[in-house]
């Protein structure tokens, strides 16, 4: 099956790139995705409170509206982040809207959250069996209070998902990044602790901010620690950079977020600032670049306890995460650390 899933791969990228996720999200959902085999004992880990069969996590993204977590825990991921959701459903910016840059193991997006909506999502997880799926929740490009639009989320989706992640990092709706800022990020947690704790209590799950790279001197201090004031479980460190490394594809003038290996080493950057800003206050997930085990490795010893990865998916295929899982786990034993978490922030 590994033989057809990579002939599968690369077919799909013949194909504009958006119209490939959809066949594969068609070819998951009818049951053709790979089967991950038994994690390394020395993978199972802790994050927040859940409890994981191995540290690598499906980027949100791929599975917008929750419709193939399930295969892909199959497939081998220790969690899977659905989303980014929004109250309303939305089309998104007008395609294309996805690009490609091979030369660069690269991806450009401008799609603007399209997504099916609230409800839909809802009913998809409420079908969900065992396994930590996380559920990306954001604000309607229209909104009048976008803030409301995470606090409807939240309420919703309430006892659905094993975390929430609030997105606020996304540079495709304009002016969202604006909830970053210190006055703005206030009142968007406060608003969504409000929430949180007038709720039942049995739904409570661990929730993250998810942030942006692009982030200039002192933002990083002043986020955590309105992360850690609010009670946030995490951060997840980063989302796409608006920032133009070199890059050799013709595509690289495309506005848009860039993800992939040009955004290894700013994420990474800027995840070692949140480790030491946090100092062991929050959890943290490494995001961006990540297409290998050596690439898992970094981030983990820059401070991750966990990481996920989707950008390399389009070159590399489903069959990636067993192959990062592999040389973690020789990673971590050759460096003589006997757990994970040992590893965390390692020096």
């Amino acid at each position: 099956m590994s033989v057809l899933h990579g002939l599968a791969t690369r077919a799909l990228r013949g194909l504009d790139p958006e119209d490939a996720h959809g066949m594969a999200i068609k070819g998951l959902k009818a049951g053709l995705g790979p089967r991950g085999g038994r994690d390394p004992a020395i993978l199972a880990t802790e994050v927040a409170g859940l409890k994981l069969p191995n540290p690598v996590g499906l980027a949100p993204g791929f599975d917008k509206n929750a419709e193939v977590f399930g295969p892909m825990l199959k497939a081998g991921f220790g969690f899977v982040e659905c989303g980014t959701v929004t109250p309303k459903s939305q089309a998104g910016n007008p395609r294309p809207r996805l690009f490609r840059l091979t030369e660069d193991r690269a991806v450009i997006n401008r799609m603007g959250f399209n997504n099916d909506g609230l409800d839909p999502f809802a009913a998809r997880l409420t079908r969900r069996g065992p396994g930590v799926i996380g559920a990306n929740i954001g604000a309607n490009k229209d909104a009048e209070d976008r803030i409301g639009d995470y606090v409807t989320c939240l309420r919703r989706l309430w006892g659905m998902a094993s975390y929430f992640t609030i997105n606020i990092s996304s540079p495709n709706t304009p002016g969202l990044r604006a909830l970053q800022t210190r006055a703005a990020l206030e009142e968007l947690l406060g608003r969504l602790a409000e929430a949180r704790d007038s709720l039942p209590p049995e739904g409570r799950v661990p929730m993250f901010l998810k942030v942006a790279p692009d982030l200039e001197e002192g933002e990083v201090e002043t986020i955590t620690e309105t992360v850690v004031a609010h009670g946030l479980a995490g951060i997840m460190v980063s989302n796409t950079t608006v920032s133009r490394p070199w890059l050799r594809s013709s595509f690289h003038g495309q506005t848009g977020g860039l993800s992939g290996a040009p955004l290894f080493e700013l994420s990474t950057a800027v995840l070692r600032r949140f480790a030491d800003a946090a100092a062991g206050r929050l959890a943290l997930v490494g995001v961006g670049g990540i297409g290998s085990g050596a690439e898992a490795y970094a981030k983990i010893r820059a401070g991750a306890q966990a990481v996920q990865l989707y950008s390399a998916l389009v070159f590399e295929g489903p069959g990636l995460v067993t192959r990062i899982k592999r040389d973690l786990a020789q990673r971590l034993k050759a460096d003589g650390f006997r757990a994970l978490r040992d590893a965390v922030g390692a020096k």
